[in-house]
């Protein structure tokens, strides 16, 4: 294990720029993003429905769904060789990680009992997350970090909207 770390560290260090935004950063990326937005709406609206430990037990079933589906997704989706984007087993284990993170952030606000206080520290945990997300796009796609904040912010209110109204249905 440690030696596949080491090897990874290694090629990280080894490769070009375009060849780790290819193989490492973007999948890292679609992760992130998925991960942070699509776990919103039923994270919030267990919170609302039922409470904490819903939220917590949603956060982590959606979390751990949505990381498989976009690990899988990833990895079918191109083996590599027409592309260049590397492994496939590869892009898919970064990008199931990196959604399975990006979900379990601001699901991890409930283990706080108190639905109210653990909502108030979710949504700061999300801000970060899309700042986070932001500050990585700008930093590899080149994009600014004003419009990046305004696209992944955009998409965050209106899924964790859906969540909210559904949540008070």
């Amino acid at each position: 294990m440690l030696s596949d770390l080491q090897s990874a560290v290694a090629h990280w260090r080894d490769a070009g720029d375009r060849e780790r935004l290819l193989q490492v950063v973007q999948p890292a990326l679609i992760g992130l993003i998925d991960g942070t937005i699509s776990t919103l709406a039923p994270i919030f609206a267990a919170a609302y429905v039922s409470g904490s430990r819903a939220a917590l037990l949603v956060g982590l079933a959606a979390a751990l769904g949505a990381a498989i589906s976009m690990g899988m997704s990833e990895a079918l989706s191109d083996d590599g060789a027409l592309t260049g984007r590397g492994s496939s087993l590869q892009r898919g284990a970064i990008t199931g990680l990196a959604t399975f993170v990006g979900g379990m952030g601001h699901a991890l606000p409930f283990l706080i009992d108190d639905v109210s206080r653990a909502l108030t520290v979710a949504y700061v945990v999300v801000a970060v997350e899309l700042v986070a997300i932001a500050l990585v796009r700008k930093r590899y796609l080149r994009v600014s970090l004003a419009g990046s904040l305004a696209q992944v912010t955009a998409g965050g209110f209106v899924v964790a909207a859906v969540g909210v109204a559904v949540g008070h249905a």
